[in-house]
């Protein structure tokens, strides 16, 4: 997977990680399930930052569950 694969053809897919090939799903089959701390390091971002977006997400697919 390159760069412009995740840029261009799925944006959601992608983040500032070259090591990866910048691809969440590099990331994924590489290394399987991360800790949000582990997610955290990766994204430049806080520990607590990281748990507010997994709440939010969260409580966003639950009302979609819930329709």
């Amino acid at each position: 997977m390159s760069k412009k694969c995740c840029e261009e053809e799925n944006p959601r897919c992608y983040i500032d990680y070259p090591e990866d090939d910048n691809c969440i799903n590099v990331a994924i089959e590489k290394h399987g399930a991360m800790t949000l701390a582990e997610v955290a390091k990766r994204l430049g971002i806080s520990l607590v930052r990281v748990s507010q977006i997994e709440k939010q997400a969260l409580k966003k697919l639950s009302k979609r569950i819930k329709k």
